[in-house]
């Protein structure tokens, strides 16, 4: 339903060179997850597909527009396993474009009916600027020495959570859900998004890169500052902090050189068990969310987000 109406989007017009990247982008093999997200909601309390649909609509075009400024932003060459907008055409096109979707995006809301629009544009605003507000941390951290995890954990939920937790809400408020209802949706969104990216980051250590769809050790060789990389500085003694310093400041500009970092990186991780910590935060995050779903009337629609929530960090029931 949600890629019929994605595919339904007409992007046929001039000029060529604004549009021709949107469609591209929307084609892309997305697990649509946001919009999905918004027609649960809506459908646990009854809500017409229908008439949320714009909304949902609106949510996916505005986390796309976000991808094409956050690859430009951090020079990605590849998303959904095919060349980013700014390589296949150039940066200034990857920002018209993405500049353009989130106007789409607002064109799409302006189709919910009237008395709707005020509520539905506060919780969107609110969003966009929570977003940006998040991948402006982003950019702080990677000159600023010293993080906190309370500080990169904010970060995430607004980076990652919020759009999640904001197609929820939205999903609810369109369907006739209540003010606590909402609020039950909002709250699972947000732990979801936060297991999901912490379970990213754990992934990026110890996954499997076959299944996990890149390469291991990304995040280490760029002396990204992760959950894994924050905790293991909050726990280390001053003497494993100096040596993991150390270890950031070594080139990877081999095979080899890359290897050997990872490998000394994850071995302090392993022995300040850091790995122990990201699993129990993933769980707890989890459970917390699944815990906000018994807020709301049990249903189907309610047993899939908890399956949802299950699936999205790698857990099973």
């Amino acid at each position: 339903m949600i890629q019929q109406a994605i595919q339904s989007l007409h992007w046929d017009k001039a000029p060529q060179g604004l549009y021709e990247p949107i469609a591209y982008t929307l084609s892309g093999e997305g697990k649509r997850v946001r919009p999905t997200l918004l027609l649960t909601a809506a459908k646990i309390f009854g809500g017409n597909e229908q008439m949320v649909m714009p909304a949902a609509l609106a949510i996916e075009v505005f986390h796309n527009f976000t991808l094409l400024h956050d690859d430009v932003m951090d020079k990605a060459l590849v998303r959904r396993g095919r060349p980013t907008v700014h390589v296949k055409w150039n940066e200034n096109t990857a920002i018209l474009s993405g500049d353009q979707m989130m106007i789409e995006s607002y064109k799409l809301l302006a189709q919910l009916p009237d008395n709707y629009l005020p509520t539905v544009l506060r919780m969107f605003n609110k969003m966009g600027t929570e977003i940006c507000e998040g991948q402006q941390y982003d950019v702080d951290f990677e000159s600023q020495q010293d993080v906190t995890i309370s500080e990169y954990l904010k970060m995430i939920e607004y980076k990652t959570s919020v759009l999640l937790a904001t197609a929820l809400q939205i999903g609810g408020y369109l369907a006739g859900a209540t003010q606590a209802q909402q609020d039950a949706l909002y709250a699972f969104g947000i732990h979801v998004g936060l297991a999901f990216q912490v379970q990213d980051d754990y992934l990026d250590v110890y996954g499997d890169p076959v299944s996990f769809g890149k390469a291991i050790g990304g995040d280490i060789c760029c002396n990204k500052k992760t959950f894994m990389l924050l905790n293991a500085m909050d726990r280390a003694d001053a003497s494993i902090r100096e040596q993991l310093y150390q270890l950031l400041q070594l080139p990877v500009d081999t095979p080899q050189q890359r290897a050997h970092k990872i490998m000394q990186v994850t071995a302090i991780y392993d022995s300040l068990d850091v790995k122990q910590v990201a699993q129990a935060f993933i769980l707890e995050q989890t459970d917390k969310a699944c815990e906000c779903l018994n807020q709301l009337p049990q249903n189907q629609h309610t047993h899939s987000l908890r399956e949802l929530a299950h699936r999205l960090v790698n857990r099973n029931q």
